[in-house]
């Protein structure tokens, strides 16, 4: 089982490590430049665009968890008829994103506070950046049929290759075009669009046979059944997260009033904390695809042993993770910035990245699995609970006493709350999953 687990997770491991360095590197190249309202801006944007794609992450996860199904039951039309409608869903999202990009923007500038020359740079990085949006999504939806079928290589090669370009380009257009924060955001479309050219080499390459366009795939495609449960199973996912991109959207843009300074550390610092959530990720994307797989194929024991040695696995990289923030913690932070005032600021407050990988991992892991079994409920429920009941009052109770340490607080008591919600969920939902799973449903 550990080799199954692995032969996902370390590729998407890799491919999850390369999302958060793209970050990395973005906040770096503005964080080098002479002017902080820079790095400011990239934040603000990117968490903007946060809010926009990770509130369509649903087009990821919902499609690993049918495919997966699907696969597993060995069902081909209905595992093609899934990505079918997921690409469908994503163009019809993209088309609502650009037609609605004005108001979009201006919603997003009123809601999040910054200074002037922050909020001037950001919103024409937004308006450069928003069209990569038919590119970004339907990405969104091939990676989550890719995993579905197993195959952790193509997710690789698609994100190491993006972000390659992505960085590349960007590094370019700020530095030898002189285009500041729109050299990243122009960057970033063309890589986009770069990308979708490959996956669809790819797709092409492996799986023509599969994807010829026959009466079976257009009767899945058109039935009802399977759409509304793949709307069902994504609509509790999209509330999930735009849960989950509200409390990360909040926090920044708390961070914002409180000063370009802290927004340009906590910016950094949060790069940090995301870049063990992706790490970690990777274990639980692997999750989603067994799980899935070993629910269509009704093998009870292959569930349990993929969700037990998936939490082993993360917790041993946590643990590692926090003893390399704890003892490079200042060496890291030189190399999002070089300025001598902003470096021991953030020190401040690294405790809080430290603790992150003790914690953080619990849930990462159960949101695999649940996505897996398409028990999607549980997630949106627990996601709701904890940002009304946890992330906000412990912000607003703390706050005039912490400051900055509230949000930092806030968050890890929320991801702390999310594992323990989960965990008591799952102890009455996991022994249902195969029990209740209907290959029609897919079809």
């Amino acid at each position: 089982m550990n080799k199954q687990i692995l032969r996902l997770a370390i590729p998407n491991i890799i491919s999850n490590l390369s999302i958060p360095l793209l970050s990395m590197v973005d906040t770096a190249l503005m964080g080098h430049l002479d002017d902080v309202y820079y790095l400011g801006a990239i934040a603000i944007g990117g968490t903007i665009f946060n809010f926009i794609y990770w509130g369509f992450g649903f087009l990821r996860m919902g499609t690993t968890g049918i495919t997966a199904q699907a696969y597993g039951n060995k069902d081909k039309p209905a595992a093609t008829a899934t990505l079918a409608r997921a690409l469908l869903v994503a163009i019809a999202a993209a088309f609502v994103l650009l037609v609605l990009q004005i108001p979009i923007a201006w919603i997003s500038f009123y809601l999040i506070e910054a200074s002037e020359n922050v909020e001037i740079y950001a919103n024409s990085y937004f308006m450069i950046r928003i069209w990569a949006a038919p590119a970004t999504l339907a990405l969104y939806a091939l990676h989550g049929w890719f995993l579905g079928m197993q195959n952790a290589k193509y997710p690789l090669y698609l994100t190491v290759f993006v972000n390659a370009i992505n960085i590349i380009l960007s590094y370019m257009l700020v530095f030898v075009f002189q285009m500041k924060s729109d050299g990243v955001a122009y960057g970033t479309v063309f890589a986009q669009y770069f990308g979708l050219l490959l996956a669809v080499f790819l797709l092409y390459r492996k799986y023509k046979k599969q994807l010829v366009v026959n009466h079976d795939l257009l009767s899945g495609i058109k039935n009802l059944k399977a759409f509304r449960r793949f709307l069902a199973v994504n609509g509790d996912i999209f509330i999930r997260t735009l849960c989950l991109v509200f409390v990360f959207t909040y926090f920044m843009a708390k961070s914002a009033e409180f000063g370009d300074e802290i927004l340009g550390i906590n910016s950094i610092l949060f790069q940090l904390w995301m870049f063990l959530a992706h790490f970690i990720d990777g274990f639980a994307f692997a999750t989603e695809s067994l799980v899935g797989k070993f629910i269509g194929a009704r093998k009870e024991k292959g569930l349990r042993d993929v969700v037990k040695l998936s939490f082993i696995w993360a917790t041993a990289i946590g643990l590692f993770i926090a003893a390399i923030y704890y003892v490079f913690a200042e060496q890291i932070l030189f190399i999002f910035t070089n300025s001598e005032q902003l470096v021991p600021l953030a020190l401040n407050f690294m405790g809080w990245v430290i603790i992150a990988p003790l914690i953080n991992g619990f849930c990462f892991i159960w949101d695999g699995a649940f996505i897996g079994a398409t028990d999607s409920k549980p997630m949106r429920n627990s996601m709701i609970f904890c940002t009304i009941f946890i992330f906000m009052p412990f912000y607003f109770y703390f706050e005039p006493i912490l400051g900055n340490h509230s949000l930092w607080l806030a968050l890890s008591l929320f991801m702390v709350f999310r594992g323990i919600t989960l965990t008591l969920y799952a102890r009455k939902r996991m022994p249902q999953w195969i029990l209740t799973f209907h290959p029609q449903a897919a079809q």
